[in-house]
């Protein structure tokens, strides 16, 4: 049988990288999986993509900067699926590459653009989600974080303290709901070959005046970038029934960046 068979699964942020590979292992593991994201391209081709493959996929357009699309969202999403969210993926994020300052010269509306996109959406999804899964007395919630919920970002000031309260709140709702059956943790990646990640390695490399290449090749200990594939195991496996012991736990997959 597979691991998530009938299971319920929103993924925000599913689009492309991290989100798309969680999604895609999902509905091979027999999930049904609603996939959010501003573009609509990105999601008509990852639901094909899962479709012919014989799984079961349902797009849903939304943008997580409005407050107000995360509670509509989840119910748009119960309507569409025929039934409660089971597994909720919090991957959406904007990161640093998009507008990278120093503090001194940080865009005050990026910073809240951040904020609310990788912390309070997150927060608003989990509320919106969370009492039909104490409900059926069973329940993942995953939030993407970022080893940088661990270290600093330079010139990422938004992003590093959004992603640090990420895990905050993580902890919390894992302290509160635990023994109910539900459980809350983060996986934590390092640098992921993505197209935004691209912005933010051309950009250091540029500061510290070496070419891409180069400078791609030193960020991790074992050498270069992960793959979006390489971080939807560790979500399959938080998502499943043997992992129900696992609850406030945040794991580092960072090529070896940071070792806590």
């Amino acid at each position: 049988m597979k691991q998530l068979e009938n299971k319920i699964a929103l993924v925000t942020g599913a689009g492309r990288g991290i989100g798309r590979a969680i999604a895609v292992d999902y509905a091979a593991e027999g999930a049904r999986v609603a996939v959010t994201a501003r573009s609509e391209n990105e999601l008509t081709e990852l639901v094909e993509e899962i479709t012919s493959s014989g799984g079961v996929a349902v797009a849903f357009v939304a943008d997580l900067s409005d407050r107000n699309v995360p509670a509509q969202l989840v119910a748009d999403v119960k309507a569409k699926m025929g039934g409660t969210i089971e597994i909720l993926v919090n991957n959406a994020g904007v990161g640093s590459s998009l507008n990278p300052k120093p503090i001194i010269d940080f865009d005050d509306d990026f910073w809240d653009l951040q904020m609310m996109v990788n912390l309070t959406a997150p927060y608003l999804l989990t509320k919106a989600t969370m009492q039909d899964m104490l409900d059926a007395k069973w329940g993942r919630i995953i939030t993407i974080a970022s080893i940088n919920s661990r270290r600093a970002s330079l010139h990422g000031a938004g992003y590093s303290a959004s992603k640090h309260g990420v895990l905050g709140f993580m902890r919390t709702l894992a302290t509160e709901i635990a023994g109910t059956g539900v459980t809350a943790n983060c996986i934590c990646p390092g640098p992921v070959k993505t197209l935004l990640n691209d912005k933010r390695v051309a950009y250091d490399a540029e500061r510290l005046g070496r070419d891409f290449e180069e400078h791609e090749k030193s960020m991790t200990l074992i050498g270069g970038r992960l793959i979006p594939e390489d971080i939807s195991p560790m979500a399959v496996y938080l998502a499943s029934d043997i992992a129900d012991m696992i609850t406030g736990q945040a794991y580092n997959i960072d090529g070896g960046i940071c070792m806590a």
